[in-house]
């Protein structure tokens, strides 16, 4: 296992009680790359999609984004 940045997109859905496709249409990427953040098999974001899903959930980078360290140490 490996280092990661987890990408916590559920966690702000929920606190804003929007839906991922409300999310999707406002920040304006697929239903399907969306789908991919939310569920870590993303291997890159575009920091210009970073900050349209900050925008739209009202949130900090860091709102988003977790660090998780390979547990093995």
């Amino acid at each position: 296992m490996e280092d990661r940045i987890i990408i916590n997109i559920d966690v702000m859905l929920a606190k804003r009680k929007m839906s991922v496709t409300e999310l999707a249409n406002r920040v304006g990427i697929t239903l399907a790359n969306l789908s991919i953040l939310k569920n870590g098999k993303a291997k890159a974001i575009r920091l210009s999609t970073l900050c349209r899903l900050c925008a739209v959930l009202d949130c900090q980078p860091g709102d988003l984004l977790e660090y998780r360290r390979d547990s093995d140490d």
